[in-house]
């Protein structure tokens, strides 16, 4: 006597389905930019080695405060790259990574302090002895060719970290910037020293770069360089 009832499908199965697949693209899409980010850190960390060995080098042969504090800020960075690439492996581990992102932070604000005392105290040690007028071509060399690369790495690593909302990896990239600053002022520098034969140039640029150094180190404990959403 009744009509048979007719079975409806859910109204949300399709809605339901969508959901699932943005899901699955956004899986995806954090997955690609955490390999991204662990290539961009082997990069860094690579580039560093180098950097460093440069530069720690040259600063020993010439002389050189603001050049020692270049190489030893790029052995902070190998440090930093290796922090990154070690949060990039937990990317999709969240208990994990925001412990791992916490510690990467740390890691790289305590090294830039201790970075920032000890060109401090070298400048104003080289300043009292009048400074050095060899010159410093190696220098020169090393930080051109940072000046030129490090705006490059900075733009790419800018791009995970606002797509994985990354505090870690932004900390990074201002730090990556920081580094093409911090090549700026010890190439202009040493050209100084070497052009013009100013040996309290290079003691002076060592100078200016203490206060980058430690508005870094304070962004990367406080947090402060991070993503915007």
């Amino acid at each position: 006597m009744f009509p048979t009832p007719v079975t409806v499908p859910a109204m949300h199965t399709c809605a339901d389905s969508q959901c699932a697949c943005i899901h699955d693209a956004s899986v995806e899409r954090r997955a690609q930019l955490s390999r991204r980010g662990r290539q961009l850190e082997i990069f860094t960390i690579v580039w560093a080695a180098m950097e460093a060995g440069v530069a720690l080098a040259g600063a020993h042969r010439e002389h050189s405060v603001s050049l020692a504090g270049f190489g030893w800020d790029s052995c902070i960075e190998m440090l930093s790259g290796a922090a990154l690439y070690w949060r990039m492996t937990h990317e999709m581990d969240h208990a994990r990574k925001h412990r791992s992102e916490e510690l990467s932070l740390k890691i790289a604000g305590f090294c830039l302090y201790a970075l920032a005392a000890y060109v401090l105290v070298e400048s104003v040690l080289e300043l009292r002895q009048g400074g050095e007028h060899s010159p410093g071509w190696t220098g020169m060399a090393i930080t051109t060719a940072a000046l030129l690369t490090m705006p490059i790495l900075t733009m790419y690593k800018r791009r995970v970290a606002i797509g994985l909302n990354s505090r870690a990896m932004m900390t990074d990239a201002a730090q990556t910037n920081f580094c093409a600053i911090q090549a700026g002022i010890v190439l202009a520098g040493l050209a100084v020293r070497s052009v013009f034969h100013v040996g309290w140039a290079d003691a002076v640029a060592g100078l200016v770069l203490v206060p980058f150094l430690i508005r870094t180190a304070r962004a990367a404990l406080n947090g402060e360089s991070c993503c915007a959403h």
